[in-house]
């Protein structure tokens, strides 16, 4: 079985060689063709998920219709694939421009701090997942912080939820006892049960974002108890700081919540 995936992959970098070579002419990145570039790419893919599951060069890099070489492949190939993934990208705030039929969002454009050498970068699926590797670790935080520079994501690092995550660092995927910032703002949720069962990723990073409670509901409490959670994400100098320690804040809510079930169970209605 492994020498048949061997000989199936080593087909593939053949025909992929072959193909920007011969058949496919010469691609925009490459003219003539840049064996270094084949070589990068080729190495990436060989132990990505893509390569696992057999989702090969020209999955991508053909064109359905004209079966012509296509160099930088557009959200519709990921699609082809990912749609509930690149469906909920777009109603968020990094995809909502496309959906809209306007220029990719690039960090020139946003409110919050951002890395300056990342001003001009356009946010599209390639701009988190690297488009040949496909690392889901480095999604989760790398490619985030490789944008955002505001002090709630600078901060990240400090963070108890940074150290679980770096616990993950070395799995092909973060668990789901890690905290990355794709765990909060773009949240999983299961479908189906038993072995239909399928993990979804909510790719519309301001779902969580407002109201709060959202992410209270979605996120926090699949870990921390509802009081916690709330006197958590209602703190904005505990947010601005990452959540680095243990809430000091205590909302009112839930004292008149224990007097009223005091004064309820006083009364013999318990």
């Amino acid at each position: 079985m492994t020498l048949m995936l061997s000989l199936g992959r080593l087909a593939i970098i053949v025909g992929m060689v072959a193909g920007l070579t011969w058949g496919w002419g010469a691609p925009a990145w490459a003219n003539p063709v840049d064996q270094a570039q084949i070589d990068e790419a080729t190495q990436l893919w060989q132990t990505s998920a893509h390569a696992f599951n057999e989702i090969n060069c020209s999955s991508c890099h053909e064109s359905k219709e004209t079966k012509e070489f296509v160099a930088q492949p557009g959200i519709e190939s990921c699609q082809t694939c990912h749609e509930q993934d690149v469906d909920t990208f777009l109603l968020g705030q990094h995809g909502i421009r496309m959906l809209e039929g306007q220029t990719p969002l690039t960090p020139a454009m946003a409110r919050l701090p951002m890395q300056p050498d990342a001003m001009n970068r356009q946010m599209t699926c390639n701009s988190c997942h690297d488009v040949h590797s496909v690392n889901t670790v480095q999604a989760a935080v790398d490619s985030c912080l490789s944008c955002h520079s505001d002090n709630h994501s600078l901060n990240y690092g400090n963070s108890r939820h940074a150290e679980l995550f770096a616990a993950d660092r070395d799995l092909p995927r973060p668990s789901a006892s890690s905290v990355s910032c794709a765990t909060c703002h773009l949240p999983r949720h299961q479908t189906g049960s038993g072995d239909n069962a399928v993990t979804l990723v909510n790719h519309n990073n301001t779902y969580t974002l407002l109201p709060r409670d959202r992410m209270v509901k979605d996120v926090c409490m699949n870990c921390h108890g509802m009081e916690y959670s709330y006197n958590s994400i209602f703190d904005d100098d505990l947010v601005e700081a990452n959540f680095d320690a243990p809430p000091t804040l205590a909302m009112e809510t839930f004292e008149l919540v224990r007097d009223f079930e005091s004064r309820r169970t006083d009364q013999g209605d318990g």
